[in-house]
């Protein structure tokens, strides 16, 4: 009689007891690393499963509000990665570059006028305090944090001194900005 297959772990992470690096993570296969997001934050990588429809839908409505306002020598791009230094590396929801045009696996935290965060029950408290406090550090200079709900709120933050204040929120299902550009996000 056959002794029975081992199952198949679907995704697999080597171990690295120094810490992982910007470089280590960017050299996993996508094949490994497709159905997860995965960040990292001082050598230790954060995973947290894809978004859901109903996050998608509500990053594609901001991306349609958005876009059309974006002044010159500005880009708006989903998911992609910011390198804060060589052992952090985030994904914002979704970020305003300041190069636009420009190809890469990483985008360095200098080229981010605006990092976008929608509130998952996953992610709430990396999205409220940990990450909040990472692009500020990085001097990120806007952070936009969207809260999912009834009714849906937003925040956009202002980088002033070393911390994040508040300059614009949200009411009765609109955010009206005047930086970093004009425009009038509904929600």
């Amino acid at each position: 009689m056959a002794a029975p297959a081992e199952p198949q772990a679907e995704f697999s992470i080597p171990l690295r007891p120094e810490g992982w690096t910007v470089e280590d993570v960017l050299a996993l296969p996508e094949e490994q690393t497709s159905l997860q997001r995965l960040e990292l934050v001082d050598g230790v990588l954060l995973m947290s499963p894809a978004p859901t429809s109903a996050h998608q839908r509500l990053l594609q409505k901001l991306q349609f509000t958005l876009v059309p306002a974006l002044p010159d020598g500005t880009e708006l791009l989903p998911g992609v990665n910011v390198r804060l230094g060589t052992q952090r590396l985030l994904i914002p929801d979704l970020v305003i570059l300041n190069c636009p045009g420009i190809d890469t696996v990483a985008y360095t935290a200098s080229d981010v006028l605006l990092a976008a965060e929608i509130v998952s029950p996953s992610t709430k408290i990396q999205d409220r305090i940990l990450k909040r406090a990472l692009y500020a550090e990085a001097l990120i200079p806007y952070y936009l944090l969207v809260q999912p709900g009834e009714p849906i709120a937003a925040t956009l933050f202002e980088l002033q001194g070393d911390e994040y204040e508040p300059i614009a929120k949200s009411e009765h299902g609109e955010l009206r900005l005047t930086r970093p550009f004009e425009a009038t996000v509904r929600l």
